[in-house]
């Protein structure tokens, strides 16, 4: 029975898990790679415009702060009366934006 269960729990966290991943790359797709690109290299029309960061690159990677990276999704990037990224915190929940924060991470070559 003790056996049955752990197995129970572990197969709910390992779907939870895996249908998250897909919930956060579909939101990327969505939402960030028109910019960032589907790599995060920025390598796109607008990116490459707009002059974003390369998320694959490690020494970007070393500067990036988890909570200025939330801050930016939720409410935005601006450069004066310019802005650079539109907010996504009225579209994304918190918890959305913390998985994108993560996946952020994962795209380091």
């Amino acid at each position: 029975m003790k056996k049955s269960l752990v197995l129970f729990v572990a197969v709910c966290a390992l779907g939870w898990i895996s249908a998250n991943a897909a919930d956060v790359k579909e939101n990327w797709a969505k939402n960030c790679a028109k910019c960032h690109g589907e790599d995060g290299a920025g390598k796109t029309k607008m990116g490459e415009k707009l002059k974003v960061r390369d998320f694959a690159d490690a020494k970007v990677q070393a500067s990036l702060k988890d909570e200025k990276m939330a801050k930016a999704i939720k409410e935005g990037v601006k450069d004066g009366d310019t802005t650079k990224m539109k907010a996504f915190g009225d579209v994304l929940s918190d918890d959305e934006i913390k998985a994108l924060v993560a996946y952020v991470h994962t795209l380091k070559k």
